[in-house]
């Protein structure tokens, strides 16, 4: 019994020097991490300012491990040319919004004058084809019908000189009357016809000297952005440049029509006016016909 006591004392002194000795290392194991974390905590502060950076093509930087940090330049905004328009300067908005009026107004121009031009030359040309046989002025009439236009009216003219100038014995009188009338008529035709024209000649030379002038203003402004933005970055400067110059191509897209079918018209109201003539020649000679047949059939009476 007693010997079994002291092995069970002699046990526990041996767990308790035991458990003395490991106390002091445990305790250094558990304080010698400490200093290690408190460094960790404290010396990454300088090499995080210190990583080295990399730029990529849309100006953004990319740190070395990778990620990408926030561009310091601004991003260029779209430069359509709808955006370019609602972000002008109200007065290169009012110079856009003119010449897409004068553009419009070419075209509509070319569309009506075009209609118009060959309608009265299809007119005129079937008029001038059912009077090529015609004998007298009467029967051109009757061939005619009642119809309108530039032909008849010269019919018209014709007799009514001729009417008025019964009993008058000189022809010569009565075909410088006439012509007189023809003439008139014709300077009315052609003013008629030139209708539009003038429009077309103020567009084509007036849109590019107002697309310079929304340019200028619009250049104007920009400068005056970067001098109060103190920078050159050319995604401050290229939009108000970039609007600028919107106007100047408008300006250009307005008149180079404008000039082409100012010139077209030219030739084709060219073209009319010649049939027109044709017209007033044939008028002419049915009057003269006319009027020689009258003075044969006097002369043959008082032969009788």
């Amino acid at each position: 019994m007693k010997s079994t006591s002291f092995q069970a004392s002699l046990a526990a002194a041996v767990m308790l020097a035991a458990a003395w000795l490991a106390s002091p290392v445990s305790a250094q194991q558990q304080t010698q991490p400490a200093a290690p974390v408190a460094s960790t905590a404290t010396a990454p502060a300088a090499p995080a300012a210190a990583a080295p950076t990399a730029s990529t093509p849309d100006g953004a930087s990319v740190d070395a491990g990778g990620r990408t940090l926030k561009s310091a330049a601004p991003m260029m905004k779209e430069l359509s040319p709808w955006v370019m328009f609602m972000s002008a300067d109200i007065i290169v908005k009012a110079v856009m919004i003119g010449l897409a009026f004068a553009s419009l107004v070419t075209w509509t121009v070319f569309i009506a004058k075009s209609i118009e031009l060959s309608v009265a030359s299809a007119k005129l040309r079937s008029a001038l084809k059912k009077v090529a046989e015609a004998r007298s002025l009467a029967e051109a009439q009757m061939a005619l019908g009642a119809k309108e236009g530039i032909l008849p009216s010269f019919l018209a003219a014709a007799l009514r000189e001729a009417r008025m100038s019964a009993g008058i014995s000189s022809d010569t009188g009565i075909k410088e009357r006439a012509a007189s009338s023809f003439a008139e008529i014709v300077r009315a035709e052609q003013r008629r016809i030139r209708i539009g024209m003038g429009v077309l000649a103020t567009i084509g030379a007036t849109s590019p000297f107002v697309g310079l002038f929304g340019t200028v203003w619009g250049i104007m402004n920009s400068f005056i952005g970067i001098s109060k933005s103190q920078t050159t970055n050319l995604a401050v400067v290229a939009p108000g440049i970039a609007e600028a110059l919107l106007a100047t191509a408008i300006g250009l897209v307005a008149a180079i029509p404008a000039v082409i079918i100012y010139n077209h018209f030219s030739r084709v109201t060219k073209s009319y006016l010649e049939l027109v003539s044709r017209a007033s020649g044939a008028s002419g000679r049915l009057l003269s016909r006319d009027l020689d047949r009258s003075h044969g059939s006097v002369h043959s009476r008082a032969a009788e």
